[in-house]
């Protein structure tokens, strides 16, 4: 079995979903943490797991206005809905598939997870209704007693898929998944399994190992998957298989997303790299610089504070600096003064006659900003 171009497994076609994903064009919404299971191999954050929080790629949202932010800033083709379960605030999930659908076209196609637990005939109607295009069921390998609930989805017409890890000791258990939805579902998603940084993941508890020490992989995963794409080939099962790597999720989706992002959110001052990084020029605060803790400090200040500070300092370097409007600007998000790393290297004594701090920051597009390299000059 060859690995595709996307350095994943697949026999037929891509659903259509990871089609967009693949491409980097996927905003992917998280709709709740909240969700009636509580599987152990869960990979969701510490901060989101069972707790009510919304996040929209790495933004932290409240509103919708602020997930059409995040769409227009990677340039959205798409949006995949995830959670914990969106269906535990159908509501919520509803009014933003209907919002997406009417900001961004019909054409922006949306696929949605969830499991089974909360899946009623009314539910579907009101997912199909706002316009989804794509649906993907979380089977539960211990308990087979919801399986049934899938021939509910086939009264819709949309794309029906199921999704679920590859567990390397639920070999027997996943090929009984395949013969019961071999003809009842359009398309099968088994993603590579990995350990979560997280308290509630027990995997590595119970004996699973990662591949290797620079993988969160884990041992035998992407082996299974392979195997269950050769099991289906055998059985003649007529059902697109795609075994979804954790290569793929890093090296090739989430890399073209973050070029796409650089391409949109970078300031004119800014160097983008091969990978989508921002080169760019940085003034701190000297008491708000990066450092240990520099990032839970961020959640915890008075942002307006700071940024009245700089204000005053930018109106003095801009003086200083004789540049236009958009050659500097006050970050809001991480209260800084930024502008070219040319212009921070030549005057780098005033600036620190102004008590700033200049650094040099590679760091992503993202709205989380994470730094990949910072160096004080």
């Amino acid at each position: 079995m060859q690995r595709n171009k996307y350095r994943s497994y697949n026999k037929g076609p891509l659903p259509k979903g990871c089609q967009y994903c693949v491409k980097g064009e996927k905003l992917v919404i998280f709709v709740t943490g909240n969700c009636p299971r509580h599987c152990y191999f869960c990979p969701v954050s510490d901060e989101k797991y069972q707790n009510d929080v919304q996040f929209a790629n790495e933004r932290n949202v409240t509103t919708f206005a602020d997930i059409s932010k995040e769409a227009r800033a990677m340039d959205a083709k798409g949006a995949g809905i995830t959670g914990g379960d969106p269906l535990e605030k159908l509501e919520r999930t509803c009014e933003y598939i209907t919002k997406l659908k009417q900001e961004f076209g019909k054409e922006f196609h949306i696929h949605l997870y969830t499991s089974l637990n909360l899946v009623t005939n009314e539910t579907l109607q009101k997912l199909f209704t706002t316009g989804l295009d794509e649906i993907r069921f979380h089977l539960d390998l211990e308990n087979t007693t919801l399986w049934k609930k899938l021939s509910l989805a086939k009264e819709f017409s949309w794309d029906i898929g199921v999704e679920v890890p590859l567990i390397p000791n639920k070999e027997q258990q996943l090929k009984e998944m395949v013969d019961f939805i071999h003809d009842k579902v359009d398309f099968c998603n088994l993603n590579e399994l990995e350990v979560a940084d997280n308290d509630h993941s027990s995997l590595l508890k119970m004996g699973f190992v990662v591949k290797d020490q620079l993988s969160y992989a884990i041992e035998g995963s992407q082996e299974l998957g392979i195997q269950l794409i050769e099991y289906v080939e055998e059985k003649g099962y007529d059902l697109p298989v795609h075994v979804c790597t954790a290569t793929l999720k890093d090296a090739t989706q989430l890399a073209n997303r973050i070029k796409r992002e650089a391409d949109n959110v970078k300031r004119s001052f800014d160097t983008v790299d091969a990978e989508g990084m921002l080169t760019r020029g940085a003034l701190y605060l000297k008491t708000l610089t990066p450092g240990f803790g520099y990032r839970e400090k961020l959640k915890r200040i008075d942002k307006e504070k700071y940024v009245l500070q700089l204000k005053s300092l930018r109106v003095k370097i801009k003086e200083k600096l004789k540049c236009k409007d958009e050659d500097i600007c006050i970050d809001m998000h991480k209260p800084r003064i930024l502008l070219s790393k040319n212009a921070l290297k030549r005057n780098v004594k005033f600036f620190k006659k102004c008590n700033l701090v200049p650094a040099i920051v590679v760091e992503y597009p993202t709205a989380d900003q994470l730094e990949t390299e910072v160096t004080f000059l």
